[in-house]
């Protein structure tokens, strides 16, 4: 139980973190959340928990193909959010990307790839 705790803590440490910093520095704030800091966080959580070295693997590898259909959103977004406001810059920018990731999963699955 006390590790599931300090798991919690450094996980939702770091997210406070970077929400803090990209307070003070738009620049800093946006590479430390670019940074894969949670798919690091997670391959070592895997790892500590004695995770088969596959399941460590798939998770890196899956993460790659899950991140490129999410690329558009942080270019949608920004365009949005003075036309729009936030909630629904947010919530198009949200479908977008559930929409490319859709046939970004189509478009690769001839080549056996399956993301869905």
């Amino acid at each position: 139980m006390h590790y599931l705790i300090i798991k919690y803590l450094i996980t939702a440490g770091l997210v406070v973190l970077v929400s803090e910093l990209a307070k003070r520095s738009d620049k800093l704030g946006g590479l430390l959340a670019a940074l894969p800091m949670v798919t690091v966080l997670s391959l070592i959580w895997l790892y500590v928990e004695q995770q088969p070295s596959s399941k460590i693997a798939n998770h890196a590898y899956y993460t790659f193909w899950y991140v490129l259909p999410t690329l558009p959103m942080f270019l949608l977004f920004p365009y949005l959010l003075d036309k729009w406001g936030f909630v629904l810059s947010l919530l198009a920018s949200v479908l977008v990307t559930a929409l490319v990731f859709f046939l970004f999963a189509l478009a690769l699955k001839p080549f056996g790839i399956d993301l869905l």
